[in-house]
């Protein structure tokens, strides 16, 4: 089981500009630059580039969606910080 995964997001206020993220995304858009033009986390900065983390440092419906999804597809989070586009990278 993976102990520490990396993963890019984008954090939003509303599910409607999230769902126009991931269509973007799912349409060939660069996931640093939507990251850059609209998430409200300070990574938006860095493309959204969270680095590397271990299991169980994030909110638990981040982290879960970090070690069990599909890696490199988009998936749509919701947590208590509003919503997340997140792209996880890899899992070690």
């Amino acid at each position: 089981m993976a102990k520490t995964a990396s993963a890019l997001h984008i954090l939003v206020k509303h599910k409607v500009l999230a769902e126009e993220i991931m269509d973007k995304l799912n349409k060939g858009a660069k996931f640093d630059v939507l990251a850059k033009k609209h998430s409200t986390c300070p990574s938006g900065k860095k493309g959204g580039s969270l680095g590397e983390f271990k299991k169980g440092q994030m909110v638990p419906a981040f982290d879960k969606i970090c070690f069990t999804g599909e890696l490199i597809k988009p998936h749509l989070v919701k947590t208590k910080f509003g919503w997340h586009v997140v792209k996880v990278l890899y899992r070690t």
